[in-house]
């Protein structure tokens, strides 16, 4: 059995997708199960579940994808645990591609995919589509050089789970985290390029301003607890703002981008969100709360932190 666990919060109509793509799979020999955890949306997605008979709807109250993730694994019956996003659609082969990996090699203990944008107009993509193209959901670059891969695109052995321990809060980057938890006990992730989910971009600028607002807070709490910390984080603040010049050589060369107009739309992108970025570096540098800006991410969960949070 292949236990697949969605967190969602206030997207039932991807939620929808999702499921469908799901429900349509092709290729897998072994049952699998389908649950959904919702965190704190201001409604259910009940009709969006019953949609798809079989599927489990369970609520977990304290914020974030981790927890979600983690409620969800508690009710999970399979032996390979897989996880994708409410807002992500599943290749036709993906559960497939997992089940042969997992049958193929039963040294597997974790599995990374392959995160791609889908466009709304394959012909004409948007700045953020092209940005997100080149610049978004680099697994094989994480699994690589830092030994995670986004939860988003995850497979594991369900005694894997066990054995390095549930995801953690919204106050870290649980991905990260758990990825870097499993390596440190020995399990290693396997990154597999035919193991695809498709990823809308975001729709405005402000949305990828809380991605970023989130990733940042929990760098900045990371590198904090570090001796010397405020030197580094000031040098590394220099780097990202400097960084976009050396960025059009990796999207002059990206592969997943055709033509000039897209390239050009790409190299704006990544100039507005490094700047974007630096600015928020420089706000947490002097004072800015770290923990605020990551509950950005599920406003509810602003209410939980004291007033000097």
């Amino acid at each position: 059995m292949i236990s697949v666990i969605i967190p969602h919060l206030d997207q039932p109509e991807l939620l929808r997708s999702c499921l469908a793509s799901l429900t349509s799979q092709t290729g897998l020999r072994q049952p699998f199960e389908l649950i959904v955890v919702d965190n704190g949306s201001k409604e259910l997605p009940v009709n969006a579940c019953a949609a798809y008979p079989g599927t489990s709807l369970l609520s977990e109250p304290v914020p974030g994808p981790g927890p979600a993730r983690n409620r969800g694994v508690s009710h999970a019956t399979g032996d390979i645990l897989a996880f994708i996003d409410a807002d992500c659609t599943a290749d036709s082969h993906w559960l497939a591609e997992i089940e042969r990996q997992f049958e193929t090699d039963r040294s597997l203990n974790i599995l990374g995919g392959d995160v791609r944008i889908s466009y709304e107009n394959s012909e004409r993509p948007t700045l953020l589509e092209a940005y997100e193209t080149v610049f978004a959901y680099r697994m094989k670059e994480y699994i690589a050089k830092q030994g995670f891969t986004g939860t988003g695109n995850l497979a594991m052995r369900a005694r894997v789970f066990a054995a390095v321990g549930p995801f953690g809060g919204i106050d870290i980057a649980e991905d990260r985290d758990w990825g870097q938890r499993a390596l440190s006990k020995g399990y290693q992730t396997r990154y597999c390029p035919e193991m695809i989910v498709f990823h809308p971009a975001r729709k405005t600028f402000s949305e990828l301003a809380r991605k970023w607002q989130r990733h940042t807070a929990h760098d900045f709490a990371r590198i904090r607890s570090m001796r010397g910390w405020w030197p580094r984080w000031i040098m590394r603040t220099a780097a990202i703002a400097l960084s976009p010049a050396a960025e059009m050589f990796r999207i002059a060369a990206s592969d997943r981008l055709d033509g000039l107009r897209a390239r050009m739309l790409a190299f704006v992108g990544v100039v507005l969100v490094r700047c974007y970025r630096t600015a928020i570096m420089l706000s947490l540098a002097f004072g800015a709360s770290s923990a605020r800006m990551s509950a950005r991410w599920n406003p509810a969960s602003i209410s939980a932190l004291p007033r000097d949070g």
